[in-house]
């Protein structure tokens, strides 16, 4: 199977839109700045080197000829000086950042005879130049000034100290414009944790408006939430009152076989309408806070062992998160209440990661074929006809209900195959 390759690019927004800052910035200061260096300070450097060149040559001139006084005078009036070179130079020494350097070398290498070599770093903006002539090797002196131009990386490091710059308030103008963009996402990132966070759009027009359109659906998902949570509260109290009295009258009839028939009816209807309210209502009247997830794994075996289900907890020791412990408990319980009607075996585990913690719930029951798991999770689903409420079987609603709770949680329920126990394997994730 082949990975796919990770992406070179920022992840997050800061950086993407620094980097379609700088990019063009940096592209355009570097073709800038070559074209500069090579058509202007190649060419000045170039233009003052050959008129050098011209009076060096003339100054050799008289030297060849004999006329050594006519050449010191020449030499004297144009700023520079010829001497014999007891060692003579073989090669052109420069700095490695001095790019007009090359630039001098090679053009008393082109319009001056014998040319031999050049230290450009010997002494301090001088150029020591090397040329054979029929008498030995004569050494001329310059002024490193009339010859190029100011050093081109002079113009390179007051360039890139003013990209930092420019690039540093820039970074500071683009933060306050993220900022409200950033306050919308982690906005967002809680209300689907269930928790609620002040918000308030600012930004731009564009971010406001997206702020606007998110206070908008908080505030409506807010109150159709209160509005069931009303109703509910209506249609519990409407549905418990008939049944507690169905209980009552049949309570008081002659213990018979029918009676004991109509109390189990009556028994699996009160359950049904739990798990019914329990589906509708979820986790949304609990108020997030602080707990100690493993902690209430542990209640949760301890209350399964007191059933007389065995139950293995591994993992985590502790593990403080925010999260509905009221609404966790519930999910882990129709998770382990599966696990046991169909296997002999349970097995939880708690493991915590950098931004999920993940409670695997693992038994050697029959599982789930992988085709249908999609199925399962849905509400009311039952699967083949080993679901018989009279076996101790549910409506159907447990894995929708543990479903529900791990997304208000910011998490998922993913359902496998247990490697160890070989039953069903359902894995439930909250968001750290």
């Amino acid at each position: 199977m082949s990975l796919r390759p990770r992406s070179i690019l920022p992840r997050g927004l800061y950086g993407r839109a620094l980097l379609i800052l700088v990019v063009p910035i940096v592209t355009i200061q570097l073709v800038v700045s070559i074209a500069f260096i090579q058509r202007h300070f190649e060419r000045v450097t170039q233009q003052m080197t050959g008129a050098v060149a011209v009076e060096l040559s003339l100054v050799l001139q008289e030297l060849d000829a004999g006329h050594t006084a006519e050449a010191d005078l020449i030499s004297a009036a144009l700023g520079f000086t010829v001497t014999r070179a007891d060692t003579p130079l073989q090669e052109v020494r420069r700095e490695a950042w001095d790019l007009s350097g090359r630039v001098v070398a090679d053009t008393l290498r082109e319009q001056v005879p014998g040319f031999l070599g050049a230290d450009l770093v010997a002494r301090e903006g001088r150029v020591l130049a090397d040329f054979v002539r029929d008498g030995g090797v004569l050494r001329a002196d310059f002024d490193r000034r009339r010859m190029s131009a100011t050093n081109p990386h002079q113009l390179l490091v007051l360039m890139i100290v003013t990209s930092v710059l420019m690039t540093a308030i820039s970074y500071l103008f683009l933060r306050n414009q993220m900022a409200p963009i950033t306050r919308l996402a982690q906005a967002a990132a809680a209300f689907g944790k269930g928790q609620h966070i002040p918000y308030k759009a600012r930004g731009a027009t564009e971010v406001r408006a997206a702020g606007a359109a998110f206070l908008d659906m908080r505030a409506k998902i807010e109150r159709a939430i209160e509005s069931r949570t009303l109703m509910l509260s209506g249609v519990s109290h409407d549905l418990r009152t008939p049944i507690t009295r169905l209980k009552l009258g049949l309570s008081m009839l002659p213990e018979d076989d029918e009676t004991e028939a109509l109390l189990r009816d009556v028994a699996d209807m009160e359950r049904l309408v739990d798990e019914f309210l329990a589906f509708a209502r979820g986790d949304a009247v609990e108020e997030a806070e602080e707990a100690d997830l493993a902690l209430l794994l542990q209640r949760v075996v301890e209350n399964a062992e007191r059933g007389g289900q065995a139950v293995e907890l591994c993992g985590e020791g502790r593990l403080m998160m925010r999260l509905r412990p009221a609404g966790v408990t519930r999910a882990v319980e129709n998770l382990v209440s599966n696990a046991r009607r169909f296997g002999t075996r349970t097995r939880i585990t708690l493991t915590a990661g950098e931004r999920l913690a993940r409670i695997t719930i693992e038994d050697d029951g029959p599982g789930i074929p992988q085709d249908r798991r999609d199925e399962a999770v849905l509400p009311f689903a039952r699967l083949d006809g080993a679901r018989d409420p009279n076996k101790g079987g549910g409506v159907g609603l447990g894995l929708s209900i543990a479903t529900d709770i791990a997304r208000s949680h910011g998490g998922a329920l993913r359902l496998g195959e247990s490697e160890d126990l070989g039953g069903l394997k359902a894995e439930l994730s909250l968001a750290r």
